[in-house]
């Protein structure tokens, strides 16, 4: 068999004990049997065309676009345009100039970078280190590369649900590199990106979707008496990451069906052992490369009083019908607004939320109890949208809740759910 070979190649490898040759390293041998999920050039081309839209639209030359394993961005652009998934740092960035190749700034050097090389190939040839967290000096020199340090840079939000930006050491170090450029904060930019997904990433949300399958099935076979939240939390958590996945979140709770007090799952499962006459409340999300869907439905132990059973039967299901029966092309948002008045209407209550969209994980637009939230261009459904129905019934005395969720990807002519789980107050 032929040995790989090449200048760098040689330079590194009877020195990896030395601490620069070590982080620098490129072009080895390493991990080139690994086998990494990705998309096609093609839709790579179709992303960075449709940034650099938006970048002429803002009079951009430069935009940094940051992600990290935040649960309100996922990755975000960084992510989009590289497809790397984060889970080192808070964030790392992808440098998109107007003209010329993406740049991707990871965190580490050594073996891990070599890896993300690999990983990243089909969208992005160029991925720096760092220099062990020296983001903006390594930002700054590709920005200089791209003749734009007097140029319109746009950043990018971490954290878009929050508002949240680079770090602020990076902040400032990056304006004092580059005195004479204009730093923008943009908003919003990448949900808007996003709101409309190609069919390859529709695909992947499908994936994620038959994963939810997995996770409540593996829960269902795990609830038993003597049975943990946090064994039900492990359970779910593996059945994802054996289909390939990745744990955005899992949300489990668990409370007597006779002397219920719980309204929605606990974001914090817990040590509380199951008993029989026992419902298991939960919201889960699982992500596939990058891109997520979620679940969520009570699972009793044992057969529901006849309170239990007829709130399910007069108005969790019914009412979740009549709000997945507004998801369809050209529909408002707001429909599924009015469709959710049906809890008050019969006497009941519920979370403020009813319906939240998907790009990445839980973005826009918003139905809540109170009215719509929403922007110019995700106001009305479109084809291609990917949207959370998620109302969460609760008794009028609001000892109980009863959260029922599945994700759908709206269509040319309705809507279809990412997952298989039937819609019945399941018992085991």
């Amino acid at each position: 068999m032929a040995h790989f070979t090449s200048p760098e190649w040689e330079k590194t490898r009877q020195r990896l004990d030395h601490g620069q040759t070590f982080a620098r390293m490129r072009e080895t041998p390493y991990y080139r049997d690994a086998v990494y999920a990705q998309f096609s050039r093609a839709e790579y081309e179709r992303r960075f065309a449709a940034l650099r839209e938006k970048m002429d639209e803002h009079d951009l030359d430069v935009v940094i676009c940051p992600g990290g394993p935040s649960h309100w961005s996922f990755g975000g652009g960084m992510l989009w345009l590289s497809g790397h998934w984060e889970w080192h740092c808070a964030a790392v960035y992808v440098v998109f100039p107007r003209e010329g190749e993406p740049t991707l700034i990871y965190g580490m050097g050594g073996t891990h970078i070599e890896a993300v090389r690999r990983e990243v190939s089909v969208a992005i040839s160029d991925v720096r280190s760092s220099r062990n967290g020296q983001f903006a000096e390594v930002m700054a020199e590709r920005i200089e590369e791209a003749g734009a340090t007097k140029g319109k840079i746009g950043l990018l939000e971490v954290d878009p649900r929050h508002g949240d930006y680079m770090p602020a050491n990076q902040y400032i170090r990056l304006n004092e590199l580059l005195p004479d450029a204009d730093i923008v904060f943009t908003k919003g930019l990448m949900h808007e990106l996003l709101v409309v997904k190609s069919e390859e990433e529709l695909d992947c949300v499908r994936h994620a979707g038959r994963l939810c399958t997995n996770a409540m099935t593996a829960i269902a076979e795990r609830a038993k008496p003597g049975a943990t939240e946090q064994d039900l939390r492990a359970a779910a958590g593996a059945a994802i990451l054996e289909g390939g996945g990745d744990i955005d979140f899992l949300i489990i709770g668990s409370t007597s069906m006779s002397d219920p007090a719980m309204v929605f799952g606990n974001p914090r499962p817990s040590l509380r052992e199951l008993s029989e006459g026992d419902m298991i409340i939960m919201e889960l999300a699982a992500g596939y490369r990058g891109y997520s869907a979620q679940i969520g439905q009570p699972i009793c132990l044992g057969t529901p009083p006849d309170a239990i059973q007829h709130f399910w039967d007069d108005i969790a299901k019914p009412g979740y019908e009549r709000v997945t029966a507004a998801i369809a092309p050209g529909r408002p948002v707001s429909d599924m607004v009015d469709a959710a008045k049906f809890f008050r209407d019969n006497g009941c209550q519920s979370r403020p939320i009813v319906t939240h969209g998907i790009d990445f994980v839980s973005d826009g637009p918003h139905a809540f109890i109170e009215g719509a939230k929403t922007h110019d261009y995700d106001a009305v459904l479109k084809p291609g949208m990917v949207l959370m129905p998620e109302p969460n019934p609760i008794t009028a005395d609001g000892r109980l809740g009863m959260f029922v969720g599945h994700t759908f990807i709206v269509t040319e002519d309705g809507r279809e759910c990412v997952d298989e789980w039937p819609l019945e107050l399941t018992t085991v």
